[in-house]
């Protein structure tokens, strides 16, 4: 049972077997481990979570053959803060997929060459062929949030591509793409909880870069720059679709039902409920309008007129 220190996921597969079958063994189990309530919980949610998104995961390979078949292009952008589970919904989405058929693009700083082309360039050559898919762990969007925040691009490289990025959206979808794009919002108070864990955890380190170190001062930055975006980008051929990720298991859950719910094909899995949760996924337009309330409610305790 050393699986029970270092791999929550089978342990929680062996643990609900034992005390399935073999409750005295199970309460034995517990105890030589020294196991607390609260460790014992996390094992066996952990492991039930993982099953409840098997279904989905298994509908999602039959989405990826429908693909295959109709020769159809699919690009999903993952969009948020640091921290806001893009990573962990991607490795969800793709654990059981057919690997030649899917690609995952995590781009890094552009070259000298990249600086000196077309902005959209380097993009377009990681852009999926047909019956592919191609996930953007952060995409073209950077230049929307990130590089303004911290000066990684000037004021005009912002505008042109803010009065750009919508003409080459609305291109891509006419000529055939699917294009999803997903933004992951997660609260301030939990940002700092999840980084707090990676500050902590020899495992997680790496994760931590000085962009985000600086993320929680820069809060309300990054608000403003997502205001924005949103505003100017959520359009009727390539919408936002936001998930609050408070929760990464029930954000996890319903990325995938909004991946699924954006092709157009006959589920093999009829039974599978894949409408969105009202409390997790929202509309683009919706979240430009709770900013915009937000917006006034902070101009109106300050003073503002």
């Amino acid at each position: 049972m050393s699986t029970l220190i270092n791999d929550d996921l089978t342990a929680g597969k062996e643990m609900a077997e034992i005390a399935d079958s073999q409750p005295r063994c199970f309460d034995e189990l517990v105890n030589r481990h020294g196991l607390s309530d609260e460790k014992v919980k996390k094992i066996l949610t952990s492991y039930l979570q993982e099953q409840e998104l098997k279904p989905f995961q298994a509908e999602l390979i039959n989405l990826q053959q429908h693909l295959e078949e109709t020769g159809q292009r699919m690009i999903i952008l993952f969009e948020g803060r640091d921290a806001a589970g893009k990573g962990g919904t991607i490795r969800r989405v793709t654990r059981y997929m057919n690997e030649k058929h899917y690609r995952i693009i995590a781009l890094g700083k552009p070259t000298e060459e990249q600086r000196s082309q077309w902005f959209f360039q380097k993009y377009v050559s990681q852009f999926p062929h047909g019956g592919e898919i191609a996930m953007f762990d952060r995409s073209w969007y950077n230049r929307a949030m990130v590089e303004p925040v911290f000066g990684f691009c000037s004021d005009e490289e912002y505008k042109n591509f803010m009065k750009g990025v919508v003409g080459f959206e609305k291109d891509l979808v006419r000529q055939g793409t699917i294009l999803v794009k997903i933004y992951f919002s997660v609260t301030k108070d939990m940002q700092k909880k999840r980084f707090d864990r990676r500050q902590d955890d020899p495992l997680r380190q790496w994760k931590l870069s000085e962009v985000d170190v600086q993320a929680q001062d820069r809060w309300d930055d990054f608000d403003k720059v997502k205001y924005e975006m949103l505003r100017r980008t959520h359009t009727a051929s390539a919408p936002w679709t936001v998930i609050r990720s408070t929760n990464k298991h029930l954000a996890r859950l319903n990325a995938i039902r909004v991946i699924l719910n954006a092709v157009d094909y006959d589920k093999v899995n009829q039974d599978l409920d894949c409408v969105p949760d009202d409390d997790v996924v929202i509309s683009g337009a919706r979240e430009i309008e709770l900013m915009q309330y937000s917006r006034m409610r902070n101009k109106k305790k300050s003073g503002g007129q």
